[in-house]
């Protein structure tokens, strides 16, 4: 099998705005005013829709259904042992055109437990454009107060439990299972996550979201809120969460491995993608990737089977993989 490259898969109508900086990236037209996210390669559904998110193949199978076909081909022997057909990936372009709410996302046991999901939802970013991203209390926080804040929508108090924090391109963020984050406005960036849509909204205010209704999974937040982290990070916890990113290799901390991995690889005359499935994103550059061209913004599908990919010219590349099975 060969790399499959992927256009834009971008869900219409979220609830905040953003999409313009994902089609500059791409070299795309114009998008329209709530496109803030592109799904690259994803078998995952947007939350309560049967089709909505997953990707495409060019012969128009959906990749979900392509790799429950032959998990093997697309995933590899060892993955499909541990995992079966399950990517345990999903990988997106965001383009925060507003901030988004303080939210948090459910870790695998409360997930299995309260919403029969197959996981929760840790996350990492790899910043392409920088701005300010707002991660980690403060300092500790009692579950009623949290719930009174949430109630009240007292925004400005509970945006200033968070440390706020400016990124710039070539930064990484790690996002555990529980963090309370909000990303800035103007901030895009690459996100690996667990693949599900899992989110627990503290904030609603001012999006196109029935926050009352839908910010707490159905749970309730007092329920919902017991998923979230509240004990404090210090600035020297904090620096384990935001960092610089090495100029080559994997660029996530390894509390990141047990969930995805990130490389980045930098091209200066040749370079090797070694084998197994990931999501390739031409990061910089001209380059050509198993004999195909590609620039920057491009995103290439690569199946386990298609083997290790020989890349020239000049650019860099980032490769999102599932965890090492």
């Amino acid at each position: 099998m060969k790399p499959v490259r992927l256009g834009s898969n971008r869900p219409a109508e979220r609830f905040y705005r953003g999409g313009a900086r994902i089609s500059a990236f791409r070299g795309e037209g114009t998008s329209a005013p709530r496109e803030p996210e592109d799904w690259i390669a994803s078998a995952t559904t947007v939350r309560g829709e049967p089709l909505l998110g997953l990707s495409r193949l060019p012969d128009e199978r959906l990749l979900r259904d392509a790799i429950a076909q032959d998990p093997v081909t697309w995933l590899g022997d060892e993955h499909v042992v541990r995992w079966g057909s399950d990517t345990r990936l999903l990988v997106k372009l965001l383009d925060a055109g507003q901030r988004l709410p303080v939210h948090a996302h459910p870790h695998d046991d409360f997930a299995a437990t309260h919403l029969g999901a197959a996981h929760g939802k840790a996350e990492a970013w790899y910043i392409l454009q920088g701005g300010t991203v707002h991660i980690g209390l403060r300092e500790d926080v009692a579950a009623t107060e949290l719930l009174g804040l949430v109630a009240r929508q007292d925004v400005p108090t509970l945006l200033g439990l968070l440390h706020e924090v400016d990124v710039a391109a070539g930064d990484v963020v790690w996002v555990p299972p529980g963090e309370l984050h909000a990303i800035g406005a103007g901030v895009l960036l690459l996100e690996l996550q667990q693949p599900e849509d899992l989110s627990i909204l503290l904030e609603w205010e001012g999006f196109d979201i029935d926050g009352p209704a839908l910010g707490h999974l159905g749970l309730g937040f007092e329920t919902a809120l017991a998923a979230v982290n509240r004990r404090a990070r210090s600035s020297a916890g904090l620096s384990g969460l935001v960092a610089a990113a090495p100029a080559s290799g994997s660029v996530f901390p390894p509390a990141a491995d047990e969930y995805f991995r990130l490389e980045r690889i930098p091209v200066e005359g040749a370079a090797v993608v070694e084998r197994g499935f990931s999501v390739v994103l031409v990061d910089d550059g001209e380059v050509s990737i198993d004999g195909e061209s590609s620039s920057r913004g491009s995103t290439l599908l690569v199946p386990h089977a298609a083997g290790a990919l020989d890349v020239t010219g000049e650019g860099e590349l980032l490769v999102a993989r599932p965890p090492a099975p």
